[in-house]
């Protein structure tokens, strides 16, 4: 039988990479704060224990209704079923990959004035006005506040400068050397 007549389209993606969800590089471990670590760690629970219980009531209502073919309660709630089952899979694996860095901790380290994991640095281009970025894991991004990733360009330029060093940024605008102002390690509001 053809390629052509095959249902394969149709599947939901088990996968989450496919998902377009954010990997991780091969062999490393999900660094999260204590914060972005709590966020996960919350919203498999209420996926698990809230959630999910309800959409299963739901779904078997439905089911009980007689033809599932039209209708959509029951349609429905298969595919969030489905939904909230492959977030619980990445939630599970993502924690699972988990290796919480405080940092505060680094705070009083003797290489507190270096950028690692953690850090909130402000940093300054030449032309322009000073910036604040932190460097945060791949499930804690914000871009409003100014949460990069640690896999991100930008930190991999930035980690392991220190206080007054030049780092050259390559962005889609072309080259940019920034000075690194400051470097804080500080509680950081990674809940949404």
């Amino acid at each position: 039988m053809s390629k052509a007549f095959t249902r394969e389209a149709d599947s939901a993606p088990e996968d989450e990479e496919e998902v377009g969800l954010p990997s991780l590089p091969p062999g490393t471990k999900n660094y999260l704060t204590p914060g972005g670590f709590a966020r996960l760690r919350n919203e498999l629970t209420s996926l698990v224990e809230k959630e999910r219980p309800e959409v299963v009531s739901i779904v078997s209502w439905a089911a009980g209704n007689g033809d599932r073919s039209e209708n959509g309660d029951y349609i429905y709630g298969k595919k969030r079923l489905r939904e909230i089952d492959r977030r619980i899979r990445y939630l599970v694996k993502r924690l699972d990959l988990a290796e919480v860095v405080d940092p505060e901790a680094r705070g009083n380290d003797e290489h507190a004035d270096q950028v690692f994991f953690g850090a909130t640095v402000t940093l300054c281009a030449a032309q322009g006005k000073p910036r604040i970025v932190a460097i945060v894991g791949l499930d804690e991004i914000d871009a409003g506040k100014g949460y990069i990733s640690w896999v991100s360009p930008m930190a991999r330029a930035l980690l392991r400068a220190r206080e007054g060093d030049l780092v050259t940024l390559r962005t889609p605008g072309g080259v940019e050397e920034v000075e690194i102002l400051e470097v804080k390690y500080q509680h950081l509001d990674t809940g949404r």
